[in-house]
């Protein structure tokens, strides 16, 4: 039986009939006014330029991710946020050793980095670690896991381990490696090592962006010189051979193999004479022997002037390639080029036109607008 503060709850009810339905809870909106409240919030809190740049100079290595994050979006606002920050940064540059590592898969490259990162963070070095992750090429992710492969490193606070997507850059180097290195400097970081997806013609993309470029090779994998291309092997300033303790003489076989290999390759540009090493990641054996290496070609490269001369082409080839892309984005941006794509694409299909000649038409097309 109600009382009469229920009969003015219910104002709405129909006392006289047994078919009344009551009225339901009343629902939530789909997003919470307080997520929404904390977006806001993430907005409202979203750091300047002079907030990133003065963090970066600081060490700050919240503000160093959050300015890689924003190198590494697609947004155009991002991107103009993130060149403003890189070019205050850029006059804080420069003052690293950048060392490439690749190798065949399987061949220990995150294990060699994070071996030698802790010998060098022991010797008060501060290193960067910029690992960069396959994309697939149907749903254009990556795992991103690098992190996990690096355990020790990834606590140690003399070092930053930032893994980045290849989003299908050529050579498994993600497009924006080469800012993210600037970032890097900035922030102190006196090595920065760049960690690549495999062996293949088109590691020269990261031969392109570093100082000395070294090549992990395993001794068990039959026939060493088969598996491995000769591009990557006249860029590489190093070959290690890793794992080297599962099995010491066939480790010095292909050494060897590759030493006589490297003979009859003409002299490098730099003129180093490059060495064949035995190491193993997992004894620590031929880490040092690595850094070692490395310090002596720079030197000896300083000494002659290569070094200074890589850098300075290297930075023309940013440029090259910079507007290669951009001329790229214009070309997909132009208003209606999807459409037409689209109509190329059913005549090709039908064999009305060929591919080049539809390329040049809608080159000629986006030109004349």
């Amino acid at each position: 039986m109600m009382d009469e503060q229920d009969k003015k709850t219910y104002s709405n009810f129909d006392y006289d009939s047994a078919l009344n339905v009551m009225e339901g809870i009343k629902q939530p909106e789909q997003i919470s006014n307080f997520y929404l409240e904390k977006m806001r919030q993430k907005q409202r809190q979203e750091p300047s330029v002079e907030q990133l740049v003065d963090g970066i100079l600081h060490g700050d290595r919240v503000m160093l991710s959050r300015a890689i994050t924003l190198v590494e979006s697609s947004r155009f606002d991002h991107q103009k946020k993130a060149q403003k920050v890189i070019e205050q940064c850029l006059p804080h540059s420069g003052k690293s050793i950048r060392l490439g590592i690749t190798g065949v898969p399987g061949a220990g490259k995150s294990t060699t980095i994070e071996a030698l990162g802790k010998m060098l963070t022991a010797l008060n070095h501060k290193i960067a670690v910029l690992a960069i992750d396959p994309s697939s090429e149907r749903s254009k992710g990556s795992i991103l896991g690098d992190k996990t492969r690096m355990e020790e490193l990834s606590t140690d606070p003399n070092a930053f381990i930032r893994p980045s997507p290849s989003a299908g850059s050529l050579g498994g180097v993600a497009r924006k490696t080469r800012e993210i290195i600037l970032l890097c400097e900035a922030a102190g970081f006196d090595t920065v090592i760049v960690e690549t997806v495999g062996v293949g013609q088109s590691e020269v993309a990261a031969h392109g962006m570093v100082d000395f470029f070294l090549l992990l090779q395993l001794a068990n994998t039959g026939d060493e010189l088969q598996g491995i291309k000769r591009g990557i092997m006249e860029m590489a300033d190093m070959i290690a051979i890793n794992k080297s303790d599962i099995d010491p003489e066939k480790a010095q076989l292909s050494a060897q193999q590759f030493r006589n290999a490297l003979h009859l390759f003409p002299m490098p540009d730099s003129q180093w004479t490059v060495p064949v090493i035995l190491c193993s990641a997992y004894s620590k054996l031929g880490l040092q022997e690595i850094w070692d290496n490395v310090m002596k070609y720079v030197a000896f490269t300083k000494a002659n002037g290569y070094f200074y001369h890589k850098r300075q082409q290297q930075n023309l080839r940013i440029l090259d390639e910079t507007i290669e892309n951009t001329l790229k984005e214009q070309f997909y941006a132009t208003p209606g080029m999807e459409e037409r794509i689209a109509q190329m694409r059913e005549e090709i299909l039908q064999n009305k036109i060929s591919a080049y000649t539809a390329a040049e038409q809608l080159i000629a097309e986006t030109i004349a607008q």
